[in-house]
């Protein structure tokens, strides 16, 4: 067995920034997503959002890639709501994600921002970078190593 400790903050919205997370598909999605993760070994630390997007705080097992952790709840998760709650509009995620992780240090802080996120939308006090739509091809900027020469003999 392997010791690992690692935390993400993952968010991610529905489809075109639709409003579908009203408080009862909200009531419904957040225990299956927790039940979904626990059923893949992993820990949801904490879940929120509003109705157009989700903040997740996870710890994800080194055997499992994070992509495939959220194509796993994404779909399970609006298949389920599809299934289970009829009513209109059909319930989409979103293409993508935004991913970050933590360290043991940062995670009761993003455990507290993730608990408060209806309250940081209502004040106009989030973090940008948290909240933003356009997730895809977003990498951290590359800084260019200069390759270090062997010792000559």
């Amino acid at each position: 067995m392997a010791l690992w400790r690692l935390y993400y903050h993952l968010i991610w919205g529905t489809k075109d920034r639709q409003m579908l997370i009203d408080s009862r598909r909200e009531a419904r999605l957040y225990p299956y997503i927790i039940s979904k993760a626990d059923s893949i070994n992993c820990i949801i630390h904490a879940i929120n959002g509003t109705e157009d997007h989700i903040h997740i705080i996870a710890s994800i097992p080194p055997k499992l890639s994070i992509a495939e952790f959220v194509k796993r709840v994404k779909g399970s998760s609006s298949h389920y709501l599809n299934q289970n709650f009829s009513a209109p509009p059909k319930f989409l995620w979103q293409e993508g994600y935004g991913v970050f992780s933590l360290g043991g240090k940062q995670l009761d802080t993003a455990i507290a921002y993730v608990q408060n996120q209806k309250i940081y939308h209502q004040q106009d006090t989030t973090i940008s970078m948290l909240e933003r739509i356009d997730y895809n091809n977003d990498p951290p900027k590359a800084y260019k190593l200069r390759s270090i020469q062997p010792p000559s003999n």
